[in-house]
């Protein structure tokens, strides 16, 4: 038989580590050993060499080690791939807070498809932005870790279609023995920040000596909660008073300002002047706020400095298990088992008592929209209550500090269990398992306001509640009275997967470059939602809003896979992917082609199609949630420049919720992608990839930009409507409320390259020393919401409608020396 030229297994994964892309050697053994045959993440044919057409990034453990970083999350959120809709550990305000992910190009941790051993996961129990479902990057054990595989070029027709950005495979040990005990502790250089963290891994057993072999990895992990105020002194780090360098004094972390007819919430109290329409401040912000440049209009202004938490305090447990036990006749028997927990406290800022909720329509509110701040239901100081001096009714914006921060706790319990079996029959390489997978979400947020007894306390002289005192006077309330109007509100989310699995793969005719490979697979997948929402929220009686997402599917899929080496140097791939949902079916196809004319130089591209379903929280019936983002009010700042009339600066960069209600009626997403790049290993030890990539999502699920949202008639506004030449303007005053709903919007096309250099010297007995750049450059970032309008990210702080609002970075660089 013909044998190819082929690198070790152990060389090109050092390599591949080493120059984070697939890297040339030299062949090694004996012309009589056989060759060694390693599966790579996004083909399922085993080939002698782990370099394929598509370009892959290989994270070795050693890499994790000497990053210092102390989760594999945090670790993936250092790689220039990732781009804005990750989920950071202190994205603590956002739906999925306790949950960390990465989103590969930017395009959100749905189009990311992250795989433990090469399956998939239950998905993170509550949706990020109340729509995309993501795996929790939180529930993978560090130290169990033999290295991380990202495929960068998008689609994969061997995993699952939906991996429209590219896969993130997490490999765990599998051949380990012996005992390995692990501590750390440590703080930031600003004495803050303290961290520990403890490990045991404990293997036994040869695989290939004694037949069997088992490991047992357990972790434990703890980090203290750091508060904005601890970085006070660093800047604009952990400052939410940002107008040093230049910013408004209304920034998305400001409170308490007055603008004409209106008032953010503020720790005195705003009373509405009944004569004028405008907001005055109450006495004693001294007291309150530990800002010093205060509001030149007389509001009390204040930054969430004063309360929010940078980092939120973790409580982490990790376990997992692996045994494999060979049998006869060439098989392998092999089972799985881990169990995560991870208890997060992040705090936030005091309640206002003066919100717009949203939730499902009732008899009450056929609207399913409740305005605490004007209007029918607005919060108000009775005329009779001690601290109101108009002798009227009047409307309030207050922050209840007394009433104190609220502390979101976040426990996420996740469980893993696999069983499956392995091997060759009549020259067949197979592997079958059957996986279950669930995640468990207890929500606990406290101090948050009963609506209905805060209303009465406040505007009610007969209800025992009264008289609520605020802001300076809050001292006089009883303890029965915060018994009263705060509470918690609390939920318990799951979600489960299970999977049945089969794939095998072998070499069949010899081409004019090596063996003709083949590889097919099945697979059926059951996945199940049950988000409900906190309690209180069903109805609006608290102050935050309905989120909820409820759904089942089946999806059965199969694929087939060919590597065929047509000519010496060349090799051309191509696999072809059919999966069938309850309501929809796809067939997506993947090619590739390598062309090696020396060793060590090679050109290489791919080109790939997508595919991805609606899932529970976008199309579910039952679904609906409501999201805050900075827009600009289109009608009272057109073109960016505040109307007459009484708009102010404020209006040009308002928080605004959108409520985003489930649509049956969605199409699934599409993508399509191309890359086409080199690797060149010019001179010894030195190592080039360049790699220009393009993807394209059509037909994109996301709800109606906020800013557009804000437009339509049927967005929800404060009464303060500006006056022009004495003419009130009707439907123009502050932006509450809009409705944005889900659809298919046109598409996101997203172009860059990406570089990395390695270089590699040797210091004789002092060892070696290695020098890796790893940029990414995005050309641009596009979305088309329609034939007309269209958005350009690349550069910029957007897109703020997903996620973290990270931004989109035209360059990321990283630079590594070990």
């Amino acid at each position: 038989m013909h044998k190819r030229t082929m690198m070790s297994q152990a060389v090109s994964m050092a390599l591949a580590s080493a120059f984070a892309l697939p890297a040339f050697a030299q062949t090694t053994g004996t012309p009589e050993a056989p060759i060694a045959r390693v599966e790579v993440t996004g083909s399922s044919i085993k080939r002698a060499s782990a370099e394929t057409a598509s370009p892959v990034q290989v994270v070795t453990r050693e890499d994790l080690v000497k990053s210092g970083k102390a989760t594999v999350s945090e670790y993936l959120q250092t790689l220039t791939a990732d781009g804005a809709g990750s989920l950071p550990t202190g994205f603590g305000n956002g739906f999925a807070a306790g949950s960390t992910a990465i989103s590969l190009r930017g395009l959100g941790a749905t189009s990311t498809l992250v795989l433990l051993n090469g399956r998939r996961m239950a998905p993170f129990a509550r949706a990020d932005d109340g729509q995309k479902s993501f795996t929790d990057l939180s529930t993978v054990p560090m130290e169990a870790v033999e290295r991380i595989e990202i495929l960068k070029d998008g689609a994969s027709s061997t995993y699952g279609a939906d991996a429209i950005a590219g896969v993130v495979n997490i490999i765990l040990r599998k051949d380990f023995t012996g005992t390995v005990i692990k501590a750390e502790a440590g703080q930031s250089r600003y004495h803050d920040g303290e961290m520990g963290k403890a490990s045991v891994t404990w293997g036994k057993g040869k695989l290939d000596d004694e037949g069997y072999n088992v490991l047992v990895n357990l972790e434990a992990y703890v980090n203290k909660q750091l508060f904005n105020k601890d970085r006070a002194d660093r800047d604009w780090i952990g400052a939410g008073d940002i107008r040093p360098w230049g910013y408004p004094q209304n920034t998305q972390f400001a409170g308490g300002f007055i603008t004409p007819g209106a008032s953010s919430p503020t720790p005195t109290g705003a009373l509405r002047d009944p004569v004028t329409g405008n907001f005055v401040s109450l006495p004693g912000c001294a007291a309150l706020s530990a800002t010093t440049v205060q509001d030149p209009a007389g509001g009390c202004l204040w930054y969430n400095d004063q309360f929010r938490a940078m980092q939120p305090k973790i409580d982490g447990f990790n376990l997992y298990t692996r045994a494999t036990k060979r049998l006869a006749g060439g098989h392998e028997l092999y089972a799985e088992a881990g169990y995560s927990r991870r208890d997060t406290e992040f705090t936030m800022i005091p309640a206002s008592v003066s919100p717009t909720v949203a939730f499902p329509p009732n008899a009450a509110f056929p609207t399913g929209v409740i305005n605490y701040g004007t209007g029918a239901n607005a919060i108000v100081l009775a005329a009779t209550h001690p601290q109101n001096p108009y002798g009227v009714p009047v409307r309030l914006r207050y922050s209840a500090f007394d009433i104190g921060p609220s502390v979101r706790s976040a426990d996420n319990a996740f469980m893993r269990a696999v069983v499956g079996l392995r091997g060759q029959v009549a020259g067949w390489d197979y592997d079958t398992g059957y996986v279950h997978s669930r995640s468990e979400l207890d929500l606990n947020y406290s101090n948050m306001l009963n609506m209905p007894a805060l209303a009465a306390a406040l505007g009610n002289p007969s209800s025992p509640l009264f008289p609520y005192y605020i802001g300076a006077e809050a001292g006089r309330n009883p303890a029965s009275l915060y018994a009263a109007i705060a509470r918690n509100a609390t939920s318990h989310s799951t979600t489960r997967l299970d999977i049945l699995d089969f794939k095998a793969s072998r070499e069949l005719m010899q081409l004019p470059g090596g063996p003709l490979g083949l590889a097919f697979g099945a697979e059926y997948r059951r996945e199940k939602l049950d988000n409900p929402s906190l309690s209180g929220t069903e109805d609006g009686s608290i102050n935050a809003s309905y989120v909820a997402a409820r759904g089942d599917q089946d999806i059965k899929a199969v694929f087939v896979e060919v590597a065929a080496p047509v000519l010496k140097g060349v090799e051309v791939n191509g696999a072809l992917r059919y999966d069938r949902y309850e309501n929809f079916s796809s067939t997506t196809p993947k090619v590739g082609v390598k062309w090696t004319p020396i060793q060590t130089f090679a050109l290489r591209g791919t080109y790939s199609e997508g595919f991805r379903a609606p899932g529970p929280a976008e199309s579910g019936i039952e679904s609906q949630s409501t999201g805050t983002a900075t827009a600009r009010d289109p009608i009272r700042c057109p073109g960016g420049v505040p109307a007459a009339g009484g708009a102010t600066l404020a209006d040009c960069a308002v928080a605004v919720g959108a409520v985003k209600i489930g649509n049956p009626n969605l199409k699934p997403e599409t993508s399509k992608g191309v890359t086409l790049g080199l690797v060149w290993d010019p001179l010894a030890g030195t190592s080039i990839a360049l790699d220009a990539w393009k993807i394209k999502r059509s037909d994109e699920i996301n709800p109606l930009p906020y800013n557009e949202a804000a437009a339509l008639p049927d967005a929800i506004r404060s009464d303060n409507n500006l006056v022009v030449n004495g003419v009130v303007q009707p439907n123009t005053g502050s932006l509450l409320l809009s409705r944005a709903p889900y659809r298919n919007s046109s598409f996101t096309e997203v172009k860059g390259v990406d570089l990395d250099v390695k270089q590699r010297f040797r210091l004789g007995d002092y060892g070696r020393a290695t020098v890796g750049l790893t940029w990414t450059h995005i050309s641009s970032w596009e979305r088309a919401e329609s034939e007309t309008v269209r958005y350009q990210y690349a550069g910029t702080h957007g897109n703020c409608d997903t996620s973290n609002c990270a931004g989109t970075p035209k360059n990321k660089i990283s630079l590594v020396a070990s």
